[in-house]
């Protein structure tokens, strides 16, 4: 499992209001943590409606919902206002972020490479432990997957 509790801290990332995310104010949380390819696309919407629909359990299981992708927090802001969104999206424009959890990956549609987001979900602990993961995540299922795991 990936060790992360160092490399998060230095991390430069804004929320969809382009203020700093600091992660060091999570430091004593529960949160779900989860990466996506882009904004207000039929995955990445149907993925982010399951968090928000679900915000109620997540909450009483302890834990909060982050979302990240390396759009810019405009169109995180867009985003959420659209789908009235319940929960912070984190732009990781440098990708720092999605390289410490190794999530850009090289992808292939129709033939052709290109480098992009693995859709990936971590379930972190205080002081950062990442207890499960995810990797190529489908959507349908997932958020009742999680659930079931924290559940358990």
């Amino acid at each position: 499992m990936l060790d992360i509790k160092d490399k998060i801290l230095g991390i430069s990332v804004t929320n969809e209001d382009g203020e700093p995310f600091e992660f060091k104010n999570l430091r004593n949380k529960k949160f779900v943590l989860y990466f996506y390819p882009k904004d207000d696309t039929p995955g990445c919407t149907k993925e982010a409606l399951s968090f928000s629909d679900n915000m109620e359990v997540f909450k009483n299981l302890g834990y909060r919902i982050i979302g990240v992708s390396k759009d810019d927090a405009s169109k995180h802001k867009k985003f959420i206002e659209k789908y009235k969104l319940n929960f912070t999206l984190i732009s990781d424009v440098n990708l720092d972020l999605c390289k410490i959890f190794n999530v850009w990956v090289e992808k292939s549609m129709y033939g052709k490479k290109y480098m992009g987001i693995e859709r990936s979900t971590f379930l972190i602990h205080q002081n950062f432990e990442i207890i499960k993961s995810w990797s190529k995540v489908k959507v349908s299922g997932h958020i009742e997957e999680i659930v079931d795991y924290i559940s358990n």
